[in-house]
């Protein structure tokens, strides 16, 4: 008998499987979707006078390999949603959908069902509609084992109320919501310093944290579809910023016209504790910390001084604790 394709590695039955597991998981539209070469979502013709789709696409670094190590693939979707969702908001835009994509060496069902579970509620979290997505099994691409997911949202804004950071000035205040945690972005030097360098074990209960390091590292990054979507409504913001990968500073000034940049208020900054286990246990600068971690900071936004207080009142409304953490300065 001929060799198959499920001698080479790849099993389309298990794929078709693995699609009726995920289709199981959901009901209505999304439900009717999963499965076609296409996914289709209507807009509401009435709701926008002049609509405009804003993107996003991102994954979740090497926090997967904590998922691995712990064999908890629970919330590691939630992860893959916020990193996407949140940055499509800071444009002021509404999450439509969100499709992923999934590369693994071996489909192993009962792991990828996990994942999927994890995508399902940060849709759910967001507001958004899992649309569709993609499972590829590639041996020799990666050992059995290994997976890697990347998400894909979409979402929609009235075009005179795109959010974009052009009408910023000096002067104005950044106001930061809290983050749930280190999120996404700076989990290869946790890893490297907590593992590598002063050799804690994964299942480590540090004296400053209430579960263990690796439990710590995978709590699920925030997604902040709810209080981004209404404040923006409300009050006068000039610009948003997703506090991932380059830190504070770094990702505030990609907003930022020509001339300007952020003097953070540090002293008024409390990183919660991780934080600083992470800096101790690598012997890390401060420097490197604030480029590298969001430092308990998950978002910020840029209004004026006119502005700034209503927003602050209006977050606190929703139940957040909004920090005055900084303001723009003419660049040096």
């Amino acid at each position: 008998m001929g060799l198959t394709y499920r001698d080479s590695g790849v099993d389309i039955e298990k794929g078709d499987h693995f699609v009726r597991v995920i289709k199981e998981k959901l009901s209505g539209s999304e439900k009717r979707n999963i499965g076609l070469f296409g996914g289709m979502f209507e807009l509401n013709p009435g709701e926008y006078k002049n609509p405009v789709l804003v993107s996003g696409t991102d994954g979740v670094g090497t926090k997967l390999l904590l998922a691995k190590v712990a064999g908890k693939y629970g919330t590691i979707g939630i992860d893959l949603v916020a990193m996407c969702v949140n940055d499509v908001i800071t444009s002021g835009a509404k999450p439509l959908f969100f499709l992923d994509y999934m590369a693994c060496g071996e489909l192993e069902v009962k792991k990828a069902s996990e994942v999927i579970d994890g995508i399902i509620e940060g849709c759910r979290l967001s507001g958004c509609v899992l649309l569709g997505g993609e499972t590829a099994e590639m041996p020799g691409m990666y050992k059995k084992g290994d997976y890697e997911i990347a998400g894909f949202c979409v979402g929609v804004v009235e075009k005179k109320e795109i959010i974009n950071g052009k009408s910023i000035a000096g002067g104005d205040i950044l106001v930061g919501l809290r983050s749930s945690g280190i999120h996404s972005n700076g989990l290869s030097l946790a890893r490297k310093a907590l593992f590598e360098k002063k050799k804690y074990r994964y299942s480590a209960v540090h004296p400053l944290l209430a579960r263990t390091l690796i439990e710590e590292l995978l709590i699920p990054t925030r997604i902040y579809t709810d209080p981004v979507c209404e404040i923006v409504k409300k009050v006068t913001v000039k610009g948003i910023a997703h506090i991932t990968g380059g830190g504070i500073p770094g990702n505030i000034i990609r907003l930022l016209p020509p001339g300007f940049g952020p003097k953070i208020y540090w002293e008024k900054i409390s990183p919660p504790p991780v934080f600083h286990i992470i800096e101790d246990a690598g012997g890390i600068e401060k420097d490197e910390m604030r480029k590298t971690f969001n430092m308990g900071i998950g978002i910020v936004f840029i209004t004026d001084w006119r502005n700034k207080e209503r927003l602050v009142s209006l977050l606190k409304e929703k139940g957040e604790e909004p920090l005055i953490i900084g303001e723009i300065i003419p660049a040096v």
